[in-house]
């Protein structure tokens, strides 16, 4: 039998102590996992996944930007992730993860304040313009009514590589998504949620991904453990039970689909 191959296609490296990292990167062959795509969420993050990046070359590749769930940076500390980000630009496979605060925006509304939200849009198509200009995918946090908004900019911008992380919306919204190619990819969270199941039912296979978004904790079968990329066999024999295809040929896809979109 062909050994089986797997992308963690989004992971938070960064967020790992020095210890858990070499020991993900100790355990990656045992579960046929050969790349990680590590996303970043401000200047600090993006430091941290550049050098894991530099320790671990040909595994973990950086992707750099600033994460929508966190106050936002003042236009100085914009400029000079920006610049940072620009001056790497070769090294990144792609920009993110960036996108929209849709958790951010209902915590302040239940405390009786308002977000920023051209703030917010103004962040996101800066970092839109970079990605188009050095010819970048982008990694997009944003979820239900959000993810409008979002393609609206993508379409503005003319970005065709898009890839929903974690993706939750309408019937309408996924049908969007799918018709303008634009990638998505699923957590351990399909394995329980019968919504994720529902939409990974629904989403072409051809532009399906793996991922584990570690370390955050899911649930489930997965309560009290801690979150690892190879947690994506999971998502991955869930998906083809889903899509009733062979876990190989699934594998199979899966890899290609995540190889195709970032171009490794």
């Amino acid at each position: 039998m062909t050994a089986l191959s797997w992308i963690d296609t989004h992971i938070h490296l960064d967020q790992y102590s020095d210890a858990d990292v070499r020991s993900i990167i100790r355990e990656l062959p045992r579960y046929g996992l050969d790349t990680l795509i590590a996303v970043s969420m401000n200047r600090e993050s993006c430091q941290r996944t550049e050098s894991l990046a530099r320790t671990y070359p040909g595994i973990v590749k950086p992707a750099y930007g600033y994460h929508p769930e966190q106050p936002l940076p003042n236009s100085q500390q914009t400029g000079a992730l920006l610049q940072w980000i620009e001056t790497r630009i070769s090294e990144a496979v792609a920009v993110g993860e960036i996108g929209l605060p849709y958790y951010r925006r209902q915590e302040l509304a239940a405390e009786g304040y308002a977000l920023d939200e051209q703030g917010y849009i103004d962040l996101l198509d800066q970092h839109l313009r970079l990605a188009k200009r050095y010819d970048k995918p982008v990694v997009l946090h944003a979820v239900y009514d959000d993810a409008d908004t979002v393609c609206d900019l993508l379409e503005q911008h003319n970005i065709t590589r898009a890839h929903f992380h974690w993706f939750k919306g309408s019937v309408a919204q996924i049908h969007r998504l799918a018709q303008s190619g634009y990638y998505i990819s699923f957590t351990p969270d399909i394995v329980y949620e019968s919504d994720i199941r529902e939409l990974a039912a629904l989403y072409p296979r051809e532009l399906v991904m793996t991922e584990t978004d570690g370390p955050w904790p899911f649930e489930g079968p997965f309560a009290g453990k801690s979150t690892t990329p190879a947690m994506v066999v999971d998502v991955c024999r869930a998906w083809a039970h889903i899509q009733r295809l062979d876990v190989s040929d699934a594998a199979a896809l899966l890899y290609g689909n995540a190889r195709r979109f970032y171009r490794i």
